[in-house]
């Protein structure tokens, strides 16, 4: 694949994301990651696994997102740059609050910050202090916000171009932290000053948001009927958008008003409209639900396909080193044995150059099926590249490698291919190897002595067991 076509990949998988096809997303976030680490491009790793994280929060599996949280940290520690950080402090922030895990909120939204502040990202900067007063907020902190909105502000006014909705967004959390501090009089100011913002007109959601600001403050103020009105204009602005949790929230303030207002009939009205929105929320509910598990299926579908070796249907090389490695470690606590087999079909060179490749594709088939058929639990079989193979026995003694050696040979021996009237017989060299004096610990290691084994049963005569010394 080209750069070109790798860039475009990077722009779809981005795109999907911000039109909310989720499941598209991830899917093809998996292709990007796929190919990023076959071409060694991290740009492509990195853009994979943020938007791959972005999209499992939105639909709602916080899990999966924290998992590709963890791997874009891997590779941003290694190969990221400065931007690369901000868009991970920027999604974490996201997850730590929905966890309600304020601490670790905080946290990342002020190394947001100075990072940002260093790019003179200011927009990010301003977003970052609107953020930290929301948390702030959270946590009854009315004070701490109302000094992290003025300092959002001021951010807001460096960033350039102008941003009307920058600032506007941090406005309103400066009316927020003020009517949670009661103060009344400089929170009206505020809220009155917003709502009649003749270019609020093109950015519905914070309209509706300013509306209901405003119906809070009419019920600080004891003024009911005033914020029913309030909370009424915030409801139909929402409707036209769709944003059913905000909906939500409008909707139990209008009940509660109906009661402090004594109003039976309205509060009947009110109460019928808060169930079907219920219901609507509980549906969605259910297709995100849906969504969810389809998306767990396709993952867990393309997380196995990425194991796997394509022509023979063993594992491939990466799974084998992965799960070698682990099973080595666990090895070195509990003292135990691991036995290593690397075999490889004798003269293939030769087959590949008499016959053709296909010929020594259907050679290479055949040995994984014959080997394949002797292995049990705890024996791990892989495709290492080409005509090689290794098997990993867990738990096994070296004479319980030795017989599974001789059972792979044996399970070969009879293994033949007719081509063009001629009959080619196929036979494999073994080499074995084990962590028995403790010092190899790694798949690296292990395999080295295994493969030199090997060797010396190709020097040997081929078609032979050589157990490394």
């Amino acid at each position: 694949m080209e750069k070109q076509d790798l860039n475009l990949l990077q722009q779809k998988v981005t795109m999907l994301r911000a039109e909310g096809k989720y499941k598209d997303t991830i899917e093809a976030g998996y292709e990007l990651l796929k190919l990023g680490i076959e071409l060694k491009d991290y740009k492509s790793i990195l853009t994979a696994y943020i938007n791959n994280a972005a999209s499992f929060y939105c639909v709602g599996d916080i899990e999966e997102a924290f998992n590709c949280i963890d791997q874009y940290t891997e590779v941003c520690t290694k190969h990221g740059d400065e931007a690369d950080w901000v868009n991970l402090y920027n999604v974490s922030f996201l997850l730590y609050e929905t966890n309600k895990d304020y601490i670790k909120a905080k946290e990342t939204l002020e190394k947001s910050i100075q990072l940002a502040g260093k790019l003179e990202k200011y927009n990010i900067v301003s977003n970052g202090y609107s953020n930290l007063s929301h948390v702030y907020m959270m946590e009854g902190n009315f004070e701490k916000a109302l000094e992290m909105a003025g300092l959002g502000l001021e951010m807001a006014k460096l960033h350039k171009p102008v941003s009307f909705i920058l600032a506007f967004r941090v406005k309103l959390n400066l009316a927020k932290s003020y009517i949670g501090l009661e103060d009344l009089e400089a929170s009206k100011l505020l809220i009155d000053d917003m709502i009649h913002e003749p270019l609020l007109e093109d950015f519905k959601r914070e309209k509706a948001q300013c509306y209901d600001l405003q119906g809070s403050w009419y019920i600080k103020s004891k003024l009911y009927a005033e914020a029913y009105e309030s909370y009424t204009n915030a409801r139909d602005i929402v409707e036209e958008y769709n944003d059913v949790n905000l909906l939500k929230t409008i909707q139990e303030e209008r009940c509660k008003l109906c009661e402090l207002m004594n109003d039976v009939q309205l509060g009947y009205t009110v109460q019928k409209e808060y169930i079907a929105l219920l219901n609507e929320i509980s549906e969605r509910q259910i297709a995100l639900s849906a969504l969810k598990l389809d998306i767990k299926h396709r993952v867990s579908a393309i997380k196995a396909k990425a194991n796997i070796d394509y022509l023979t249907g063993l594992y491939n090389r990466s799974y084998l080193e992965e799960t070698a490695n682990k099973w080595l470690q666990e090895a070195s606590i509990n003292n135990e044995s691991i036995q290593c087999l690397v075999l490889d079909i004798d003269n293939f060179k030769g087959i590949n150059d008499e016959f053709g490749h296909l010929f020594g594709d259907e050679a290479i088939k055949l040995v994984s099926k014959a080997c394949s058929s002797t292995l049990k639990e705890n024996e791990l079989i892989g495709r290492y590249g080409g005509d090689e193979f290794v098997v990993i026995l867990k738990g096994a003694t070296r004479e319980e490698g030795l017989i599974k050696a001789k059972q792979i040979n044996h399970s070969i021996r009879n293994l033949c291919i007719n081509k063009d009237g001629k009959t080619v017989k196929i036979k494999v060299s073994i080499g074995m190897s084990n962590n028995l004096d403790r010092k190899v610990e790694t798949f690296e290691n292990l395999f080295y002595s295994a493969d030199m084994a090997l060797y010396e049963a190709k020097k040997g005569g081929k078609n032979q067991i050589r157990v490394s010394r």
